[in-house]
């Protein structure tokens, strides 16, 4: 009969996740649907739009990318992408004449 030599194997810690409160996840979604709604209006003398740009998605993404207590990505994407077009619709954001 030939002797193994056993091997030790190191317990593995259980993984620890953070459980969030659901007023965080719905102060997140709102703050997200504020942030997104958000546009840059570049309007001639007259009033007619030139340009708008959506600087509320551009600034939800990037704080969406560098969150550090994330939630489902694909979700904050759906609402930044939703409250951009509400902000679109309703002409919400900031106006500079040109």
């Amino acid at each position: 009969m030939a002797l193994m030599a056993k091997t030790k194997r190191k317990k593995q810690k259980p993984a620890v996740k953070t459980q969030e409160l659901d007023s965080i996840y719905f102060l997140k979604m709102v703050l997200y649907l504020i942030v997104g709604s958000q546009w840059l209006w570049f309007v001639d003398a007259g009033g007619a739009v030139k340009a708008p740009v959506p600087i509320g998605l551009l600034i939800g993404v990037l704080f969406a990318v560098h969150e550090h207590f994330r939630l489902d990505r694909k979700v904050e994407y759906a609402v930044l992408l939703v409250a951009m077009l509400i902000g679109f619709a309703t002409q919400y954001g900031i106006y500079i004449t040109i």
